[in-house]
């Protein structure tokens, strides 16, 4: 019997979660669960292409790593290792009595914890998704710093410095209660974003930061077929697809930005807006609305818009309401703000923006929605300086030449 190499490679792959997950559960250690895991990859590579896939390879992965792990840890302490032949037996003839005793709950209770460690409070947002990109994703090192546009080396060193937290941290490794479970789901909901955004918010070298957002979707459908009725989670895989569905339309050839009015929405993936419209419906089915619902839906009518004019803008500011209700802060009230622009109009808008200032006097999309609503006024002095307090806030060369735009609009218009 004979296997091809790319269905080997997807069967690892998908395996990985919940394999590094188990085995961390074993070993209480990253690295040696790691290690163990790559070590049951490399039978894999040999086993497999002639005897075929086995009925679980995340069981067959688990019991050889297990295997490996604990010759390795007997290697370290100077005990004599056991010949393969005793430590690893045949795994066809245990892996099926292992599948027997692990079923999707068993997987789901390792992954979370797993998910959750890698979110752990002491780390970095940057290192939680350095670590989850490396351990949980198995993206290599070179990989991961490529997306963040750092040197290889420095992010081995976050990588690493965030493995000794963790090895520092007091874990717990038992299966979590409901209450802990449903709280650990929101910690890793947010890590699984973070995800998401660092791919998506780039403006910068795209096409490197892009399997950001293809990882983030993949982490939310595992978790979401282990955890199929939980409605935030539900809401954050369907936001994410509805977000990643234009990425066709958001940047121009030359790798500037194209806001959402001016892209060609014929460029939209219409599949991924697909599945999400359906997440959103089953999410609200749930009548258990959440911050990641509330911004599906917005997302939804977004894609539901044949073209920018048909957008749904009263509903949205509607919805933006309801957000601030779940999920308060100032950056939710201006975009709250910039949809009721659409409705009522640029006056009443700038008047919600007066009190939002002092939070967000350094925040670039506020003063570049401020010089918007002025130049629609008629503003005009008033709309170039906003507009130049925005380009000195930009944090990206696409976002200050967007901004430019409207200044070069300002200037022909005098002339």
């Amino acid at each position: 019997m004979t296997i091809d190499s790319r269905s080997i490679d997807a069967a690892l792959s998908g395996a990985r979660p919940q394999a590094v997950a188990a085995l961390l559960r074993q070993f209480r250690d990253l690295d040696t669960a790691e290690e163990a895991f790559q070590n049951a990859c490399l039978k894999a590579l040999r086993a497999w292409p002639e005897k075929g896939l086995p009925r679980d390879p995340i069981a067959w992965l688990i019991f050889v790593g297990r295997n490996s792990g604990i010759d390795g840890m007997r290697r370290r302490s100077r005990e004599d290792a056991l010949p393969d032949e005793i430590a690893a037996p045949d795994a066809w003839d245990t892996e099926n009595a292992l599948a027997d005793r692990i079923d999707e709950t068993d997987y789901a209770d390792d992954l979370l914890r797993l998910l959750f460690i890698c979110c752990h409070r002491d780390l970095q947002p940057t290192q939680q998704i350095a670590l989850a990109l490396r351990i949980v994703s198995g993206l290599t090192v070179a990989q991961i710093a490529r997306a963040f546009l750092v040197s290889e080396s420095a992010m081995e060193q976050r990588i690493t410095r965030a493995k000794r937290v963790v090895a520092r941290a007091d874990v717990p490794f038992e299966a979590p209660a409901p209450i802990a479970r449903a709280e650990r789901l929101a910690s890793v909901a947010a890590m699984i974003y973070l995800i998401f955004n660092e791919g998506y918010t780039a403006s910068e070298d795209v096409a490197a930061r892009e399997p950001l957002c293809e990882e983030g979707i993949r982490l939310a459908r595992l978790l979401l077929a282990m955890f199929p009725d939980e409605p935030e989670l539900i809401g954050l895989t369907a936001l994410m697809l509805l977000q990643h569905a234009r990425r066709g339309a958001r940047f121009d050839a030359q790798g500037a930005v194209v806001l959402l009015e001016r892209q060609d929405r014929s460029r939209w993936d219409k599949d991924m807006i697909a599945e999400g419209l359906v997440l959103v419906a089953r999410a609200f089915r749930q009548r258990q609305p959440g911050r990641y619902q509330i911004e599906a839906a917005i997302a939804a009518l977004h894609s539901r818009a044949a073209r920018f004019e048909d957008t749904d803008w009263a509903q949205i500011a509607k919805l933006y309401e309801a957000l601030e209700h779940h999920a308060p802060s100032p950056i939710v009230a201006l975009n709250q703000a910039a949809a009721l622009s659409m409705v009522e109009g640029p006056e009443r808008a700038l008047h919600r923006l007066g009190p939002l200032e002092p939070a967000l006097s350094s925040y670039f999309y506020y003063h570049g929605l401020k010089g918007h609503l002025l130049q629609r006024l008629g503003r005009d002095g008033e709309a170039r300086e906003a507009f130049g307090r925005a380009v000195g806030l930009a944090n990206t060369a696409a976002e200050a030449a967007q901004i430019r735009l409207y200044l070069d609009q300002l200037d022909r218009k005098e002339h």
